[in-house]
Formats: structure tokens, sequence, C-alpha cells
């Protein structure tokens, strides 16, 4: 077998195997580099290749929500319509890395210091433009900071992704019961 195409056969997708470890830590958050390896059906020693150790592989799949979270905001079309619709489309966007999202907002060393990325900034800024926007046209609550209701959708996002993998709430109810949660909580309710 020629070298060109050994390395062929051998190349290994990393973002294929960045969804393996996603799937699988999503799963189960302390899973050893070697689980990570043999969900990704690959060995250790290139597991290593690619993500020197935990830290790295960590890294590498913040990067890989931060680019599919900028792309689902991106789908979302965030200014157009009204500000709730805005946030069903966000919510259903989202939904397909909320396990992700979930895993990662647990690892400590992505936010503390002065390591953190500035992919989540970026992220908190156009959630909370969306939800300005919807106290703006008087639509939401202004006595909850738009801040707030950002933290608040993410962590909505995070539990509805822990109580469906867990069995407690339907995967088709996801999207329904944080919008829901969510726009019912943050709604400006009309005076008579």
């Amino acid at each position: 077998m020629s070298h060109s195409v050994y390395g062929r056969l051998m190349s290994v997708d990393r973002t294929q195997v960045l969804h393996s470890a996603a799937a699988l830590l999503s799963r189960k958050a302390t899973a050893t580099m070697d689980e990570v390896a043999r969900a990704a059906g690959i060995g250790r020693a290139t597991l290593h290749r690619h993500f020197a150790g935990r830290d790295a592989l960590v890294r590498a799949l913040e990067q890989l929500a931060l680019q599919e979270l900028e792309a689902a905001f991106d789908e979302a079309r965030l200014d157009e319509g009204t500000a709730d619709e805005a946030v069903r489309r966000l919510v259903a966007g989202m939904e397909p890395m909320a396990p992700l999202l979930s895993f990662l907002v647990t690892e400590n060393q992505l936010f503390e210091g002065d390591q953190q990325n500035d992919g989540w900034a970026r992220l908190d800024a156009r959630v909370s433009d969306l939800f300005r926007r919807g106290q703006e046209q008087g639509t939401f609550r202004i006595d909850l900071t738009p801040a707030w209701l950002t933290e608040a959708l993410y962590g909505l996002i995070g539990a509805g992704a822990w109580a469906v993998q867990d069995g407690r709430v339907a995967a088709k109810d996801f999207q329904y019961m944080i919008v829901e949660l969510l726009l019912g909580g943050a709604r400006r309710s009309v005076e008579k």
C-alpha cells in the first residue's frame, strides 16, 4: 500500500471526533480520554495526537460549540419579527447543541481568569440585544435585565438538555417547555 493511500485511510475527521466526544461527555462528563477515544472509534494515541489532553479537548469542544451557536444565532434571524418570535427561533436553533452547551458550562476552566473565549461574550451580547429589543417594543418586562434574561435562557437550555437526557421530559417537548416558561416569565402583563 502506498504511503499516500495509507495516510488517507488513517486520517481522522477531527470534527467527527469532536462530535463523538461531545455526545459522550454530554452524557458522562467524567469520561476518560480512553472512553472518548473508544466512542470516536479511534485509539488513544490518535486522540492524543489531535488533543494533547482533556483541557485541549474541552477547548476544542468550546470552539466547536461557539461556531455552531454563532451559526444557529445567524439562522434564527434575531433582528427580524417580534422579539418573542425570535426567541422561539433561537431556542429551536440551540436545541441540537443543548447537551454540549450544558456540559461546557460545567467546565470551570473555560470561564475562569483571562483565558475566557471572547465568543461567549459575543453570544451573550446578541441574546441581550434581543431581550433589550423586546423591552423596547413593550413585549418584555423592564424589571428583568437583559443580562438576567440571557442567563435564564442558557439555564433553561441546559436544564432542558439534562431533563430530556434523563427521560424526565420528552425530546419533542424541549422547545415548548423552555419557550413557554421563559416567555411566560419575561412578558409584560397588560394592565387594565
